[in-house]
């Protein structure tokens, strides 16, 4: 799937692996449930974009009032089990990557018997491709701030074991009109989880944007970088660095073509500037630079000292942040991971498979060792352990699936009006609108957990001091910052990125 922006058209249409026309039409559906009826919930408005599989409409949800877009899919395009599989995996991958402030966030699915509907944050400033064209060019220090967004996406992406193929400048939106607004990536049609050390062979795409590795079929997420400084060049000069009439053209200008950098306005852009660029568009995807690397760049970096070592991948900072809760929360959190539905847990199911490399059912203290030191982590044996038994709810020595879940889960999710109503209930047995320490231990019993300290968790989520937790005490603690029991400092260098983890550091570096 792809095109599936809420902006206008786009001048090339995606390169997609053709499908058989003798393929037999599915019937099945998309989601794995059934759904209610969109139109029970959201009054649908006008046209806001049309793609190559769906059209986007602005929609606006009747209890809230709120504006949202919705995507509509219909299913007469999924000519294929294939296609039917790439429409759930995005709305997996969107989920997965939902917390990130600048990627576009889905609000809900919705299935009938003709279309498949995506719900989602309205981006009403339109495509960042327009604002090329209405401006030409942009300065090099407005080019920074959107670059650097761009490339954080990326590497918020890859840090996830998402590899995103179709990064172009109508794939991201801006969040207003305003000249300042927030730019967002959109459209996860084309992206794919992948393994450390995975190549990929099926061409997708879109023909300016295309790293010159897809076109031979086999890649891997450097990709991403590659596309990432197309859209860079273009930003700073208004047109792409190949070109051609043809797509065959524009194909044989990536393989071969040279980067112009005499042309105007080359000459008074920064040697800085096109340092990056020749380094992102370097076309040996083991010497191409990281999007790590891209953001610790001199021309990105605010301040011109690069950070002394990478920052934390997104799984690593939340296992150290459940490392600092109370044994409750960490409790609320399994409670919420089991009650989430497919399509929110998908991208955590694929990370957690990564790491299990025995498809065990459990991740060992060896296989986190492993995977850390896979990616020249100097984190400490005392500070693995730590993580380890921090995860490690029911005490078993392995951090099995329900646990990793609950320990990787992101803020928004646990913060959930619904999700915190559900795992309130949990603990309040008898209903009584209160949860007791009785319930606390018999909570504690269920999970295998020890039941010390439970005096002294009550006491610090007991704001009132009556000896028992109200639902509006349970919400404050499950928001607020943690500093409970387990918290404990982690030594260093934390250069964790989980798709890395079990590979060599660059997969193209592999000739095999």
């Amino acid at each position: 799937m792809s095109e599936n922006k809420q902006g206008g058209g786009s001048p090339g249409a995606p390169v997609r692996k053709l499908i058989s026309t003798s393929a037999t039409k599915a019937t099945s559906s998309v989601l794995p449930y059934q759904t209610p009826r969109l139109r029970d919930h959201y009054l649908i408005g006008k046209k806001l974009g049309q793609g190559q599989f769906g059209t986007t409409y602005s929609c606006t949800e009747k209890s809230s009032g709120n504006l949202y877009a919705c995507k509509s899919i219909p299913k007469r395009k999924l000519l294929c089990k294939e296609d039917y599989e790439d429409v759930w995996r995005e709305i997996q991958i969107m989920h997965h990557l939902s917390e990130h402030p600048n990627v576009v966030r889905i609000k809900g699915t919705y299935e009938d018997s003709v279309f498949v509907h995506l719900v989602m944050e309205l981006c009403a400033g339109g495509e960042l491709f327009d604002r090329i064209v209405a401006k030409g060019q942009y300065s090099e220090r407005q080019a920074v701030e959107l670059i650097k967004t761009i490339v954080g996406v990326v590497q918020a992406c890859h840090s996830l074991g998402v590899m995103h193929r179709d990064l172009k400048p109508e794939n991201f939106l801006f969040d207003s009109p305003s000249e300042d607004a927030k730019l967002q990536a959109t459209d996860f049609g084309l992206s794919v989880f992948y393994k450390p050390g995975q190549y990929f062979s099926d061409v997708v795409g879109s023909p300016y944007y295309v790293a010159p590795e897809v076109l031979c079929k086999r890649y891997g997420p450097e990709i991403d970088v590659w596309s990432a400084g197309v859209i860079l060049y273009i930003l700073l000069s208004g047109v792409p660095p190949f070109w051609a009439e043809t797509e065959s053209g524009i194909f044989r200008q990536i393989l071969h073509g040279k980067l112009d950098f005499e042309s105007d306005p080359w000459p008074n852009i920064s040697d800085s500037a096109k340092d990056l660029i020749r380094k992102m568009l370097e076309r040996d995807p083991r010497r191409r630079i990281t999007a790590y690397e891209a953001l610790c760049h001199p021309w990105i970096l605010d301040d011109t000292v690069a950070p002394d070592k990478p920052l934390d991948s997104a799984v690593l900072s939340r296992l150290k942040h459940f490392s600092a809760m109370n044994k409750v929360k960490k409790m609320a959190l399994h409670v919420i991971a089991e009650s989430l539905s497919e399509e929110e847990i998908g991208g955590l199911k694929e990370l957690f498979k990564m790491i299990d490399t025995d498809n065990s059912g459990t991740i060992t203290f060896e296989e986190l060792k492993v995977g850390l030191k896979k990616v020249g982590s100097e984190m400490m044996e005392s500070d693995i352990k730590a993580l380890m038994d921090a995860a490690d709810i029911d005490n078993s020595g392995t951090i099995d699936y329900g646990e990793f879940l609950a320990a990787t889960l992101h803020v928004n999710k646990m913060e959930r009006e619904e999700n915190l109503i559900a795992a309130f209930k949990y603990f309040d047995k008898d209903g009584s609108g209160y949860i007791t320490i009785d319930e606390l231990q018999q909570a504690c019993k269920e999970f295998g957990l020890g039941e010390g300290h439970l005096d002294e968790t009550i006491k610090e989520i007991d704001l009132d001091n009556d000896g028992r937790i109200d639902f509006g005490e349970f919400a404050a603690m499950m928001k607020k910052g943690d500093s409970g029991d387990g918290g404990r400092t982690m030594r260093g260098n934390l250069n964790f990125n989980l798709a890395e983890a079990l590979g060599v550091k660059d997969p193209a570096s592999d000739s095999s």
